[in-house]
């Protein structure tokens, strides 16, 4: 018989290959975190295929390419599947795939301080949090008042980890080694810029609405930021679809956005750092806001 010990074994090793994870923290964090207890009780909702990229069946409305498990064995969930969270909302526990690459460019030690915005049900957050181990700290924001009351219960036997329902647009003067944004937005607060200590790595999607796909989807791309002493470099990861974070939005800025993203891969590929200097549009900038700039120079 396999054991679920086993199932999340081959999982996290899985990941591991088809991922090329480097970090060994990251695969035993895999292998250990139990995904079916941050899910709610099976059956569970799946993405059948990509929906950001061929949905062909429809669920609640929602257009996107979902199958129910044909039951609640809790080993369904170990596979590079994204799965509902509230369907109607578009709302879902990532793929483990996207997520692992992602992470795995944070260099995840013991020890090290992570902020996490927009926990969902806390599965990365607790991914997060093994890969740290008790010696470090994880501070994890959830808006939706459910969602971070169904988190703090799930975190419960992680002491080192802090959830706490909001916007994490106050991080109350500390510091981090890693900030996840796991949400889009369509630029970076200034609290969280503040907060990135020497060497610190923030992952920030910066998206666009799509109207077509309802309006809590936007598309756009990750950003690897990265500080040094002197400044903040910057480099496209990937594109991404992804749910828009609630209240961390200007979309006054979509515009801009999306004539940005237009520009296609040479002129995003191209971006080199963030700026928070104060200065008038340049044709380096990339994307230009009133607080901060990504820019090509």
């Amino acid at each position: 018989m396999i054991t679920l010990d086993l199932r999340r074994q081959c999982f996290a090793e899985e990941l591991e290959a088809v991922c090329r994870l480097r970090s060994p923290q990251l695969v035993k964090a895999f292998a250990m975190v139990p995904r079916e207890q941050f899910l709610g009780p099976g059956p569970w909702m799946v993405l059948s295929e990509n929906p950001y990229m061929a949905a062909t069946t429809s669920f609640g409305g929602t257009g996107l390419g979902l199958r129910e498990t044909p039951d609640a064995d809790p080993g369904r969930v170990y596979h590079n599947i994204a799965v509902a969270i509230d369907p109607a909302r578009q709302l879902f526990n990532g793929q483990p795939g996207t997520l692992a690459v992602w992470l795995d460019t944070l260099d995840l030690a013991p020890g090290a301080r992570v902020l996490h915005v927009g926990a969902g049900l806390g599965y990365y957050t607790a991914i997060m949090a093994h890969a740290v181990g008790a010696s470090g700290r994880v501070v994890a924001f959830e808006i939706d008042a459910a969602l971070a009351a169904s988190a703090a219960r799930n975190l419960a036997s992680l002491p080192w980890v802090d959830l706490q329902c909001g916007d994490s647009s106050e991080v109350a003067g500390e510091t981090f080694d890693a900030i996840v944004v796991n949400a889009g937005v369509t630029h970076p607060l200034d609290a969280w810029l503040d907060a990135l200590a020497p060497g610190a790595r923030m992952l920030l999607p910066i998206t666009a609405a799509m109207p077509a796909m309802g309006s809590t989807l936007g598309k756009g791309l990750v950003f690897l930021l990265t500080r040094t002493d002197d400044t903040i470099g910057a480099r496209v990861m990937t594109m991404v679809a992804v749910y828009s974070a609630i209240g961390l939005r200007d979309e006054r800025l979509s515009a801009d956005l999306g004539k940005a993203m237009m520009g296609g891969p040479a002129a995003w590929q191209a971006v080199k750092r963030l700026r928070r200097d104060a200065h008038d549009r340049e044709v380096s900038c990339w994307l230009h806001t009133s607080t901060c700039c990504l820019s090509t120079t």
